[in-house]
Formats: C-alpha cells, structure tokens, sequence
C-alpha cells in the first residue's frame, strides 16, 4: 500500500487538474478525483504489475466525468414543482474563465479529448488508450470540439488557448 501513497502525493495535482478541466467544477473534480483513487486503491497491486497505473486512473476520471455529466444531464430534463436556484452567471474577462466556460459547453467526449490532448500534452495514441477509443475517434473528436471552440470562442482566443 505504501507505493500508493507516493503514488498519490507525486500525481495527484496533475490528476486533478485532469477532472478539474474535465469536469468544469472544482468541487465536482474532486469528487470523482477520490473516487477514482478509491478504485485504484482497491486493485493497487494489480495495477502495479500491469505497469503504469496512471493512464488507468485517468481513464477511471474521464469515464466518471463523462457519467456525470450525462446524469446531470438527464436531470435537468426531470420536471420540478419548483425551479432550483439558480447562480448568477459570473462574467470574468480573463481568458481562464473565458476559455473554462467553452469547455464547459462542450459534450463531455469532446471536452475530455481536448483536455487530455492540449492541458495534459498527451499524443493521440495516449488519449485513444486513455479513453478505450480508436485514434480515428480522438481525431474526430478533436477536430469537432476545436470546431465548437472557435465557433463560441472566436478564433483568435481558441488558438490561444491551445498552446
């Protein structure tokens, strides 16, 4: 057990800040950040021997990310006696909020795909392991997203926020 807590206190910023930009909310990345480590912990020693746990555990937070987001999804169709509250909208001009907001809009494939290949530098071959998905798809799924990106963005601020 103790590998996994050297594990979790050398990779855990980057683990989440993968849910982080995954997940859109800081309170939600959290969340499935300790459930995914939950997960891992309980198959540590398997993990260990398959090789590098850590694509694994990232694959356990775009996968709960995305189940997330089609369960909020499907709630929000759910008629209500009453409205909930809902936040103000916070307009911020810095690009972070800008560019977090955009994300936010994308379906969660796509933002996950975006996330892994430009936040986390990860190669195509490395995003399509990650996700259990074919090259083809992760391309696809790039080219649709910085597609959406530059649509709500503009192009000058998606290219910046690309590199």
């Amino acid at each position: 057990m103790g590998g996994f807590t050297e594990f979790v206190a050398a990779r855990s910023t980057s683990l989440l800040r993968t849910a982080y930009l995954t997940c859109g909310s800081l309170s939600e990345a959290e969340d499935v950040l300790q459930t995914a480590l939950e997960r891992a912990c309980m198959r540590w020693e398997k993990l260990c021997r398959a090789g590098d746990p850590e694509p694994y555990i990232r694959r356990i937070i775009v996968n709960l990310a995305i189940s997330r987001a089609r369960r909020l999804a499907i709630v929000r169709f759910i008629p209500t006696h009453t409205p909930p509250d809902l936040p103000a909208a916070h307009v911020d001009i810095e690009l972070r909020h800008v560019v977090m907001d955009g994300l936010r809009g994308l379906p969660p494939r796509q933002r996950a795909v975006v996330v892994l290949r430009f936040w986390e530098d990860m190669t195509e071959a490395q995003v399509a392991r990650v996700l259990g998905c074919s090259v083809g798809t992760v391309k696809s799924q790039t080219f649709k997203a910085l597609k959406r990106l530059r649509t709500v963005l503009g192009e000058e601020v998606a290219n910046i926020a690309r590199y």
